[in-house]
């Protein structure tokens, strides 16, 4: 009775701690903040003054190029990104006890056999848009920028 006891609990116990819950996988999927454009990277690397070459450097080309009616040229800059992650966990647990013995000239055996399997995970997918819209000088200098960011 003790065997079948001590085999019952090491199979509870190691359902229950090897396998990660579909909440702990939400909390593992990757983060959405690891891209190369960013509205950080716009804020930090941006600034009145800086020529097209230098925006060129930091962000790339633009989707867009035009002139406003005094001839100075805007560049706009629309990003799109869709994350789809998922994670999974599964885990299964066997056991196996017997025993054996004669009465007389009758064998007599027994045995206990159990097992469980769990298994969990996560999905998550997330879009997220960035407009930048940078405007130049009669000298090709930036002489504003602005950006909008959304995510769902």
């Amino acid at each position: 009775m003790k065997i079948y006891a001590y085999v019952i609990g090491v199979c509870f116990l190691a359902t229950t701690v090897g396998c990660m819950s579909a909440a702990d996988h939400q909390r593992s999927l990757h983060s959405s903040q690891e891209r190369d454009f960013t509205l950080g990277l716009v804020q930090t690397r941006i600034a009145r003054g800086m020529s097209q070459a230098q925006v060129a450097e930091a962000l790339g080309s633009p989707n867009i190029a035009t002139r406003d009616a005094e001839g100075d040229e805007t560049w706009i800059y629309d990003k799109i990104a869709t994350e789809a992650s998922y994670s999974t966990d599964r885990g299964d647990v066997g056991g196996l006890a017997g025993a054996g013995g004669l009465a007389g000239n009758v064998l007599l055996l027994g045995g206990l056999t159990g097992g469980y399997s769990k298994a969990a995970g996560a999905t998550a997918t997330t879009q997220k848009t960035l407009t930048v819209v940078i405007k130049f000088d009669s000298r090709s200098r930036v002489k504003d920028f602005s950006y909008h960011s959304s995510k769902f």
